[in-house]
């Protein structure tokens, strides 16, 4: 259990049949009446953001949240099998268990998958993918890093907008928390 005054940005706490992490919190202790902590949280299922106030030292069950690191081996079908690193059990993913992330996943990837007892919450990508461009316009000569910008496609199907200079066949820097397009990589 936690208390209400020990909410802080980051802590998971269970609330009404869910897993919901602390966005913002605030202790506010008025004039007149008892003190309360307004929070904004967001459901770690759903990712929908609520805005709650509590009592002062009102008391909830804290989430445990298990961490684990696995690597994306192969796609069957629609699913994603990840094989966990240190006990080498397979599980299989669907698309909308991994979410938005899906398009930045390829094979041999490490990833680190969020479970709340046997239920898996959200999986977290590196903050920074290397992919190959597959389709896009051709660059001209004279296309600056500064003069424009256009889409391209890379080797896992994401559409990301790149400089006018990155052509088919090159590695890129794809930022996964933005989608948006970090640097050349060799």
């Amino acid at each position: 259990m936690i208390s209400s005054n020990d909410f802080r940005p980051g802590v998971s706490i269970e609330w009404k049949g869910g897993v919901w992490k602390i966005v913002e919190s605030l202790h506010v202790k008025p004039g007149k009446g008892s003190a309360f902590v307004r929070t904004k949280l967001k459901n770690v299922q759903s990712g929908s953001v609520v805005e709650e106030t509590f009592r002062a030292g009102e008391t909830m069950p804290q989430a445990t949240l298990e961490k684990i690191k696995m690597q994306h081996t192969y796609k069957d079908g629609d699913q994603f099998v990840f094989m966990d690193m240190e006990s080498f059990e397979e599980s299989n993913l669907t698309p909308t268990q991994i979410g938005s992330n899906v398009k930045y996943l390829k094979e041999g990837m490490e990833v680190s998958i969020v479970r709340w007892g046997e239920q898996i919450m959200e999986v977290e990508l590196p903050n920074t993918v290397v992919l190959v461009v597959t389709d896009t316009d051709p660059g001209m000569k004279g296309d600056t890093a500064t003069g424009g910008s256009k889409p391209a496609i890379v080797e896992t199907g994401a559409q990301v907008t790149v400089p006018l200079f990155i052509s088919i066949g090159e590695k890129i820097k794809i930022d996964t928390r933005t989608d948006q397009y970090v640097g050349r990589e060799s």
